[in-house]
């Protein structure tokens, strides 16, 4: 059986879709602290079980007779209480003889100084599951797509403006959709056990954006760049300093295909 833990929230519950959709041979389990949210997913088969970060009595009774697990990381944001939740899974993974994880880790993850800073949690999950000496596959994760292509974008497109805080310098973002496409990948397919993969969707800009959802709109939308005062404001901070510019081809590998383009994200956004 594979296990999916965090199942109820955006990523986890994608990634058990692809694995209903695109193989149904496979038995699917989600580990959820609430399984009363997957009600919908145990009437398709889903073996939904009692699964809470900060119970790990209830992490190993839901990870039995897992075969394969991916661990999707705590959307906590604090540094040390992740930690703490996602070394009590990797020790119910050992404990329930678990034969392979997948990780859901961010990237640079694995990289010079990740043990301190905001990277520090997945460092720290990462190196205890290569300790424990598990099959393993660190899916690290860019930000998502979704977060600045989305149907708010329409708001821009009745204003004809669009405005950024990136001074114009590309960001590296891949959909939920993909990344979960990836990890289904990765659960089903032993090729991909002992790899460590950077995950990024095609470069893209602002200016690239403003052009494309003028095109998809027919309406003319302008890219300006000003300071944004929204939890964005922050990534787009980042993408100005350069941060988000990382690309491999690692996405592409995993998926067997490109990644989604920065034109189809904007069509469905604004479908």
């Amino acid at each position: 059986m594979i296990i999916v833990t965090g199942a109820s929230g955006a990523l986890g519950r994608l990634v058990v879709e692809q694995l209903l959709t695109r193989f149904p041979d496979r038995p699917v389990g989600a580990a959820v602290r609430d399984p009363g949210r997957c009600a919908d997913l145990a009437a398709r088969g889903v073996d939904v079980r009692h699964g809470d970060y900060d119970d790990p009595a209830t992490l190993r009774t839901a990870f039995r007779d897992a075969d394969r697990l991916l661990l999707v990381s705590s959307p906590t944001l604090d540094g040390e209480v992740r930690t703490r939740q996602h070394l009590a899974a990797v020790d119910a993974v050992v404990a329930c003889g678990v034969r392979a994880v997948a990780y859901t880790s961010f990237l640079g993850a694995d990289q010079p100084g990740a043990a301190q800073g905001p990277n520090a949690a997945h460092h720290a999950t990462e190196r205890a599951i290569v300790d424990s000496g598990l099959s393993c596959t660190m899916l690290r994760n860019p930000f998502y797509t979704d977060a600045f292509i989305n149907a708010g974008l329409r708001d821009a497109v009745t204003a004809g403006v669009l405005t950024s805080s990136t001074g114009g310098r590309g960001l590296n973002t891949a959909t939920r959709a993909d990344l979960a496409a990836a990890a289904a990948n990765v659960l089903t397919d032993d090729a991909h056990l002992g790899h460590g993969y950077d995950l990024t969707g095609p470069l893209w800009t602002y200016p690239q954006l403003a052009a494309e959802l003028t095109s998809v709109s027919g309406r003319t939308v302008t890219s300006v760049d000003a300071p944004v005062d929204t939890p964005l404001g922050f990534l787009m901070n980042l993408a100005k300093a350069g941060l988000l510019e990382r690309q491999t081809t690692d996405l592409e590998l995993v998926l067997g295909r490109p990644p989604t383009t920065l034109r189809q994200a904007v069509t469905a956004a604004l479908a």
